[in-house]
């Protein structure tokens, strides 16, 4: 199959891919860390969108979408920042390709568009991490796991461990909060906005090793 990753910097959905023998090519503005540039298309992907792709997995930004982000809602609507952020969703959602996936975290496209087609968490496909993530699905199968230990019939072994989480008082409401640790990491390390918004948008191996076992079938 000819499969665009769109939006992919990291290469980790692309190389599972092209490990099973497909045409694959991750797509995105920024240059490719994955270590694989002959694979990559630097380039915005609405101008490559329709080049005969049998599969699409796309992971349209989500920085004006996210729930996470809700406090600056309203100044994005009215500087625009948010629409635009929902018509390139919808540009993936409505690409002419037949197999497609959209991810992106909890946020307002659940409304304005519809609910996802599944919900999932990278500890499902065996890395002990939390960060949920919502998947609308065109011609493509939910992705399968199993939670229960030894039971799982792939090369993907399910966890139930979360991974470690941080716990805080929120000055303002008083009220108890958390956030996955390697999250949070991000916040405290990245050296700049970009670096930490490339990291938290990373796909973890698990569930770029599923997508690419599974869909291929």
């Amino acid at each position: 199959m000819r499969v665009l990753i769109a939006c992919e910097e990291s290469q980790a959905v692309c190389k599972e891919f092209r490990l099973l023998g497909h045409e694959a090519y991750s797509c995105d503005i920024l240059e490719s860390s994955g270590g694989y540039p002959e694979w990559h298309i630097k380039d915005d992907v609405l101008k490559v969108i329709n080049d005969s792709w049998d599969m699409m997995i796309a992971f349209p930004p989500c920085t004006h979408l996210t729930v996470s982000g809700a406090r600056h809602f309203e100044q994005k609507r009215k500087d625009g920042r948010q629409k635009q952020g929902i018509d390139f969703f919808m540009a993936m959602i409505n690409a002419p390709i037949n197999k497609i996936a959209v991810e992106n975290p909890i946020g307002i496209m659940s409304n304005i568009y519809k609910k996802p087609t599944q919900i999932i968490q990278p500890y499902y496909f065996g890395d002990p991490f939390q960060k949920t993530t919502c998947l609308w699905l065109k011609n493509l199968p939910p992705l399968y796991y199993n939670l229960t230990p030894n039971l799982f019939d792939q090369t993907i072994t399910a966890t139930k461990d979360k991974g470690e989480m941080i716990y805080w008082i929120d000055k303002k409401s008083g009220k108890r909060k958390s956030q996955a640790k390697w999250y949070y990491d991000a916040l405290i390390n990245a050296k700049s906005k970009e670096e930490r918004s490339t990291i938290r948008s990373k796909t973890f191996p698990g569930i770029a090793k599923a997508m690419a076992i599974q869909w291929s079938n």
